[in-house]
């Protein structure tokens, strides 16, 4: 039961963030859905409200555009001014494999929403996390970091961009983030891990084209083999609720299931660069 405990979850109006809303409302949690589209989230409201049934905790929502450090600024002081503890923040909200456009502060979208938009937000509502103590953080990655690198030359793209590549290196990046912060949060009450939902069937797939002819196959197919969003959410509900993993720190989960990374998801001289360097970027360092 999360009866009493504020959560907040990224990109909560479709897929795996929706199924995870429902989730922890019919848990009694008081659910803080941030998402981009005011619309589109209120009547995913509307539509997790119905699904968590009787008995179910408290519904919020609040405008965050994670492709605006502008936005994630302001999101944050409203929750900080209106919060008086958050238990448990879940960074689910993702863009995948979106042609080339830039965040409104100039970065490639894939690395702005899926990273930098994350990174600020999550250092900004630490505070916050650390006062509310034990408190819990879940980064939501992908398998997809395995066809990836950082190549810190060209963080932005700009010499080359592959978007298929670029989400790899954004969920990468999700995992290094996790790494360096696991390490700063030590002996805070504060832990960070991350998850693998596997392959779900959610709107994330809009920009990837499929052939006309191939797109009743590929319904059937996906059907056959994607995991529903309810499915894919297993993980981040587990890692927000369960008791099994009450002080673990700094691991990455697949099915709930500890998860074994590749040596380049685990380089802590990398992480720690990638820190610095994002720090530059959300305009953090001082």
């Amino acid at each position: 039961m999360m009866r009493g405990k504020t959560i907040i979850v990224t990109g909560a109006n479709s897929g795996i963030g929706k199924a995870t809303a429902v989730e922890l409302l019919r848990r009694q949690a008081r659910v803080i859905m941030a998402c981009r589209s005011p619309e589109r989230a209120e009547q995913a409201a509307q539509e997790i409200r119905q699904e968590a049934g009787p008995e179910q905790g408290e519904l919020l929502v609040k405008l965050l555009d994670l492709a605006s450090l502008k936005s994630v600024r302001s999101f944050c002081e409203e929750i900080i001014k209106e919060e008086p503890r958050l238990d448990v923040l879940i960074n689910n909200a993702g863009v995948y494999q979106c042609p080339y456009t830039k965040t409104e502060d100039g970065f490639e979208m894939q690395f702005g929403v899926n990273h930098l938009g994350h990174f600020l937000l999550t250092n900004l509502l630490l505070d916050l996390l650390k006062r509310s103590a034990p408190s819990r953080i879940v980064v939501v990655s992908s398998k997809l970091y395995k066809y990836a690198e950082i190549n810190f030359d060209d963080l932005n793209s700009e010499q080359s961009y592959d978007k298929a590549f670029a989400y790899g290196r954004s969920k990468l990046a999700n995992l290094l983030f996790m790494l360096e912060l696991a390490r700063r949060l030590e002996d805070t009450g504060v832990t960070v891990n991350a998850l693998t939902p596997g392959i779900v069937r959610t709107n994330l797939g809009r920009h990837v084209h499929i052939p006309f002819l191939v797109k009743p196959l590929f319904s059937l197919f996906s059907w056959a083999f994607f995991r529903t969003p309810e499915h894919g959410a297993q993980t981040s509900i587990y890692l927000s609720c369960s008791d099994d993993v009450e002080g673990v720190q700094g691991k990455c989960f697949a099915d709930c299931r500890e998860e074994e990374l590749l040596p380049k998801a685990t380089d802590e001289e990398v992480a720690k660069k990638l820190w610095d360097i994002s720090e530059v970027m959300v305009g953090m360092s001082t």
